[in-house]
């Protein structure tokens, strides 16, 4: 059970941290074409001030998404008694597309600028993809590690 919140833990952490960053530099490209020019050091100094700024909201909508998504997982395979975690990664980026999509017309604003347009959108669900992938690597790391023991 605590090798399971650990793994949890880190797919949040690297899908949060992973969609702050494409948030952050799809706002920033925006910025770009409408003529400010962005040196690295501000896009830098951004990112970090963004992973900590968006850290209590989006943060929190991403631990929730995610544990809704993988719980869905979990309960299908116990229903069908087949290993599953080859789905987390599509769990991680469908937890991130509903999240969007729910903020919409609950706040009546998309929250999360960088995913205003479509590929913004959709690399906010790489994020989620990328935090599934860790998710199922660990717990399939932990799985092969029990089996051997």
């Amino acid at each position: 059970m605590i090798r399971t919140l650990i793994d949890f833990i880190a797919a949040s952490v690297c899908t949060f941290v992973l969609a702050s960053l494409f948030h952050t530099q799809f706002v920033l490209y925006e910025l770009t074409k409408l003529g400010v020019l962005i040196d690295t050091s501000t896009r830098l100094k951004t990112s970090v001030e963004d992973l900590f700024g968006l850290l209590p909201a989006y943060g929190s909508a991403i631990l929730v998404a995610l544990l809704l998504g993988f719980l869905v997982v979990k309960a299908i395979a116990k229903l069908t008694k087949v290993n599953l975690n080859y789905l987390y990664p599509i769990a991680g980026a469908t937890a991130l597309l509903v999240a969007l999509m729910a903020m919409q017309p609950i706040l009546n604003i998309t929250l999360i600028a960088g995913a205003r347009e479509p590929l913004g959108l959709t690399m906010q669900c790489l994020a989620g993809l990328f935090g599934g992938w860790v998710f199922m690597y660990q717990r399939n790391k932990a799985q092969h590690t029990s089996n051997h023991t």
